[in-house]
């Protein structure tokens, strides 16, 4: 094998799925004695040295080996990653997971598109997921992940990973355009059903001198299939009586719940038909062949319908939707809003501005800036019961106008000894500002009408000033060290909430200051041998969720006289550790990775007693520690040529080990395991191209079992509200016609795993798609 110099860059980090055997580009990250080196000249929120893990996947293999409908799609198969996408066009539930992080934790991770932040930090949980409806997969020029928070240059919910998506920017004039069809059978609790839906996309762009521009656009229709099922436990039945008979009903299908006590499912719900537009413009003007200003419009707009249905029928065969039900000889009952239904408009803006220099020389510098902006979000739903509500009455409007975010960052890169210099400095100045609001009123006409009264209302802001710098040091030709350190200054202000009855409650401002040391060292231990050491502090901050929604009454309204300890919640932070050793023979490489991760004041809903009373919500977990091995390899022409594979398994053994709270009683949290992350999890993605029109790939991902609950009472995975273990295979077919026609066709969840992560996964299903590139 040829020996190279040590300190010439040997590739990307093992990326996991980019095994195409593609010429590197300026804008592909490479590395350098364990240290990643970024020089592209696109927006993108990394820094020019990355001391961590880091994973990366090119459009181009998206488009040939991923049945890609959504972003997320694109790091599908990285190592210990997990986005949890209910169906196609899941805007509001696909939260981010990682190694030490579930997915009910969304503010532990960032995602980026074009340096623009995509993350929702005005939350933390299923609702508050990245946008990723502002990135479509045929833009995609490549997707980064790093591990980690490990770079000074991002904030503390980088403690489980960021991802970086560049999206494409033309050279020469282009088009493309794509048709997709995809649908899914559906069989659960006694209830079948096919869902479908269809996409359609369409992109121009061109570069004429130093002024270059990207217009895509793109339309998702997609049904989901049903996502929740109203419930009532068996135990919950009373004996009818001469005043209330009951209706006797059929229909009813007898389970078991999370904790294995029987109970009935009466139908389903939350099966959503969103219809969701994307529309975005890029322009870039190269001031002179160093300096580059860039422009970002994004515009989101969706329209859902969320529907229920009941399986009960009545002795003469109609349904029965709300009242007294006879289940099995006992009573139960039904409540108005049991089978609800809700209806969605919004429209989000994303604005994004940069100006970056590319000398290479002693000093570069980049001032961006972004603005997230819900222009509208109102969602409508009825208190009254189906069928009636089918037709109007009285309901809830929430309304999340004037909502957003904004981010402001000032960077700069030194290097003081030259492009090739022992020391390259990156430094900056950032500001991310959140605004919080939440406006729920009465209607008398949930369908049309307009808003009467105020039910509830809260809201707040949160503002995280940073300065950052961190230096990467050439030592020699077999060390390399990343020597960082993050200042940090969190204020949270503005907070309130209405009442029931209309009191309004004003929480006290606070402003608090943080310091978070990074280091990494990288030893080239051999001609394709590398090691890495890395170690960083996090401290991810509360959101405005998080702080200032208080306790619900029995009605929803929120009680003025409860004792609420969110204001005064604690960051959380980190101490995060991994060893990784790579190794790298041409065509297959190797890496594992050693993580260790130490959480203080760890960010979870759980009971606690304040002032004699006993009270669930957000509040701090006093210390949980996270242990694990990731292993990641991928190979060209296995066994044969033309077959490329990539694969991993992570085993992670993540404990609660202090809690002041608990779930049910005092102490019941402590040794078990941290909700939502599985001891065992794995992927594998491999293509063979058996000529160069045609190629099929195949993936499969697995994990093992896992809980919901911080006491991990909740055995039984497999059921709704479970988190269960899942095996699932992916198939895709590839053939392009010529040089500007393709075509494909893809099933997911091939073996038709039937599995749960609170809310049932997919099963089955069935895609096809053309595709025009000139």
């Amino acid at each position: 094998m040829r020996k190279l110099p040590l300190v010439q860059a040997i590739g990307l980090a093992f990326p996991l799925a980019c095994v195409a055997a593609e010429p590197s580009t300026a804008d592909t990250p490479t590395k350098s004695l364990g240290v990643v080196v970024v020089t592209g000249s696109q927006p993108t929120s990394l820094p020019t040295q990355i001391p961590t893990t880091i994973e990366g996947i090119k459009g181009t293999e998206v488009a040939e080996k991923i049945n890609a409908t959504d972003a997320e799609d694109a790091i599908k198969y990285f190592p210990s990653l997990l986005v949890r996408k209910r169906y196609i066009g899941d805007y509001n539930h696909a939260v981010l997971s990682s190694r030490a992080s579930g997915t009910g934790n969304s503010a532990r991770s960032m995602v980026f598109a074009d340096g623009i932040l995509l993350s929702n930090y005005l939350g933390n949980g299923a609702t508050f997921t990245p946008r990723w409806g502002l990135v479509t997969p045929e833009e995609i020029e490549r997707v980064d992940v790093l591990y980690g928070p490990f770079s000074a240059a991002y904030a503390g919910n980088s403690v489980g990973a960021v991802v970086d998506y560049v999206t494409r920017m033309p050279k020469a004039f282009e088009a493309h355009a794509k048709v997709g069809y995809f649908t899914q059978p559906f069989t659960l609790y006694g209830t079948s059903a096919t869902y479908t839906g269809q996409q359609a996309s369409a992109s121009l762009g061109s570069r004429e001198g130093g002024f270059s521009w990207w217009l895509n656009l793109n339309r998702t229709d997609s049904e989901g299939q049903p996502l929740t099922f109203p419930t009532k436990l068996v135990s919950a039945g009373t004996a009818p009586t001469t005043a209330v008979p009951g209706t006797v009903v059929t229909g009813a299908v007898l389970d078991s719940d999370k904790s294995n006590n029987p109970w009935y499912l009466l139908g389903t719900a939350t099966q959503y038909h969103t219809v969701q537009d994307h529309a975005k413009l890029k322009l870039a003007y190269d001031f002179d062949p160093t300096v580059r200003a860039a422009y970002t419009l994004g515009v989101w707009n969706n329209q859902t319908t969320n529907q229920s249905d009941t399986a009960l029928r009545d002795a003469s065969g109609q349904p029965f939707y709300a009242g007294t039900a006879n289940i099995g000889g006992k009573n139960y009952t039904v409540a108005a809003t049991d089978f609800g239904q809700s209806r969605e408009q919004l429209e989000h803006v994303m604005h994004g501005l940069s100006v970056k220099s590319r000398t290479r020389g002693v000093f570069d510098w980049e001032v961006a800036a972004s603005l997230y902006d819900y222009r509208k979000d109102l969602q409508r739903t009825p208190t009254v019961a189906k069928p009636a509500a089918d037709l109007g009455g009285a309901g809830r409007l929430t309304d999340l106008s004037g909502t957003g975010w904004n981010t402001l960052a000032l960077k700069g890169v030194w290097r003081p000894l030259g492009v090739d210099g022992a020391h390259i400095v990156d430094a900056g100045l950032q500001q991310d500002s959140y605004t919080w609001r939440q406006l729920v009123s009465n209607a008398t006409d949930w369908l049309n009408g307009d808003a009467t009264s105020t039910f509830t209302d809260f809201g707040g802001r949160t503002r995280l000033r940073s300065a950052y710098a961190q230096d990467a040091w050439t030592l020699s030709e077999q060390w390399k060290t990343v020597l960082g350190l993050r200042a940090e200054q969190w204020s949270a202000r503005d907070g309130y909430k209405v009442a029931s009855g209309g009191q309004r409650v004003a929480y006290q401002d606070r402003q608090e200051t943080y310091l978070s040391p990074k280091a990494a060292v990288g030893y080239q231990a051999g001609e394709d041998w590398t090691l890495k050491l890395s170690s960083g502090r996090a401290v991810r901050m509360p959101t405005a969720g998080e702080l200032f929604q208080g306790g619900l009454s029995s009605a929803g309204a929120y009680v003025a006289s409860d004792p609420v300890t969110n204001p005064s919640l604690k960051p959380e932070k980190s101490w995060t550790t991994e060893f990784s050793s790579e190794w790298d023979w041409g065509t297959h490489q190797l890496r594992t990775t050693l993580f260790h991760e130490l959480t203080k004041d760890a960010l979870y809903s759980q009971s606690a007693v304040v002032d004699g009373k006993t009270v669930t919500s957000t509040q701090n977990i006093d210390r949980m520690r996270t242990l694990g091995l990731e292993v990641a390899y991928r190979g060209q022409d296995i066994g044969w040529r033309g077959v490329d594979l990539s694969s991993s398994v992570t085993y992670t053994n993540s404990k609660i080990l202090e809690n002041a709270g608990y779930v049910t009683t005092p102490g019941d949290t402590i040794g078990q395991q941290q909700p939502r992350v599985p001891m065992w999890r794995g992927s594998l993605l491999a293509i063979w191209r058996a000529t160069p029109q045609l190629s099929v790939s195949y993936g499969a991902r697995a994990a093992s079992n896992q809980y919901g609950t911080l006491n991990n009472s909740d055995s039984n995975g497999f059921t709704y509200q479970g988190f269960s273990k899942f095996f699932t295979t992916d198939l895709r077919l590839r053939y392009q016609i010529d040089r500007q026609w393709s075509a494909a066709l893809g099933i997911d969840n091939l073996n038709n795993d039937q599995y749960w992560n609170f809310h049932p996964y997919p099963q089955r299903t069935y895609s096809a798609e053309l595709k025009f590139d000139l």
